[in-house]
């Protein structure tokens, strides 16, 4: 989550130190990796960050995270808060090095709750807030895990969301503050904003759950040679979409289709009806098809054939660059722009400490200062 939320602001142009330990961030080990602790993950969340090391167990190691405290605008971090308060470094702590700071601890769950020493990682929330039971309810054969860090990814984004009000309102008001992110209740909030349903009323007003997204027929439909995903979302669509593939006596004469009302209460059986039609063409035809009378369509793309997109190719997402250690890599875009504050290229991902004697002078000389 910390290193997500500080990737965001450094590709945004902010000056991101990232204090590691001795050993480093775990994410340095992941593979497939050229050298050791410079792991595929860890490149690709922490380009245009410095890093560097401090054993915080240490006096020297928490005198100098102080000193880097006293000159930060934000200090994040994604430790528990007993381990933060243990080392001497809470927000009470930090705070008298700098008042205004603004310091952000990402956090499993709301501190106010029993569950607030508990240990969290991004499977065990995708659990506990109800996401991978998702995957049962929509007609899986059982509960999963989304097959990426998107706890992570999703907290790492509000925490980041999170920094930036804090910020703005320092800019008006002066004041620093600390500021939780909790993992738990961040993805509840995501998770039921769709599927909280019936129990949003008091009292409950029909099941909970968004009955469109959870029927097992969402899902890229196969053609007879692969896959696209077509998604017919309002009136005109399902009417246009029975109309260009030939099929717009069967559209009229079947309420379960045409009668949106009755679509709302019978979304397998309509989602159904598509697929079986969607199995009659190739891709490249429906792919044409649906484009040229504007019905949303697109390619389903696997992780390979995502490196190839010519969306992607067109825009300049994927580029390429000589990192110092790891030699030619592939970067992946900053995916948003500005008309007149656009930031610079980030710079390359640090190796261990790579920074540490150059960010120790910089305090120094601030010190002499």
């Amino acid at each position: 989550m910390g290193p997500w939320a500080a990737h965001v602001l450094a590709d945004y142009g902010a000056d991101v130190i990232k204090v590691e330990s001795p050993d480093g961030d775990i994410m340095r080990q992941t593979v497939p990796e050229r050298h050791p602790g410079m792991g595929a993950v860890f490149l690709n969340i922490n380009r245009g960050k410095r890093s560097i090391v401090l054993d915080l167990k240490t006096p020297a190691g928490r005198t100098a995270l102080l000193k880097l405290c006293a000159r930060a605008d934000v200090l994040v971090h994604n430790v528990r808060p007993e381990a933060m308060r243990r080392l001497g470094l809470a927000y009470d702590d930090v705070r008298k090095a700098n008042a205004e700071i603004v310091y952000v601890s990402l956090v499993g769950f709301s501190q106010a709750g029993p569950y607030a020493k508990r240990a969290a990682y991004d499977d065990l929330i995708q659990g506990a807030c109800g996401l991978a039971s998702l995957f049962e309810r929509s007609g899986g054969d059982r509960p999963r895990y989304v097959p990426m860090l998107v706890v992570d990814r999703a907290v790492g984004l509000s925490a980041a969301s999170a920094i930036l009000a804090a910020l703005l309102y320092r800019e008006r008001t002066g004041a620093g503050q600390a500021v939780d992110v909790p993992m738990f209740e961040t993805m509840v909030e995501l998770v039921l904003s769709d599927h909280l349903g019936g129990s949003t009323f008091l009292p409950p007003h029909e099941p909970m759950g968004y009955q469109r997204i959870l029927t097992e027929y969402r899902r890229p439909y196969r053609t007879t040679d692969g896959y696209v995903c077509v998604l017919l979302y309002n009136e005109e669509h399902w009417q246009r979409f029975f109309t260009v593939a030939g099929e717009a006596e069967r559209f009229a004469g079947d309420a379960r289709l045409s009668d949106a009302a009755v679509r709302r209460e019978r979304y397998d059986e309509a989602y159904r009806v598509v697929e079986e039609i969607i199995a009659t063409r190739t891709s490249r035809e429906w792919l044409e098809l649906l484009e040229t009378h504007d019905i949303p369509v697109m390619p389903m793309h696997d992780l390979e054939s995502l490196l190839d997109d010519p969306h992607l190719t067109a825009t300049g997402f994927f580029t390429e660059y000589d990192h110092p250690t790891e030699g030619r890599l592939r970067s992946l875009g900053v995916p948003a722009t500005w008309s007149a504050s656009q930031p610079g290229t980030p710079g390359p991902v640090p190796t261990l400490g790579q920074h540490t004697a150059e960010i120790l002078r910089e305090l120094a000389m601030e010190s002499d200062a």
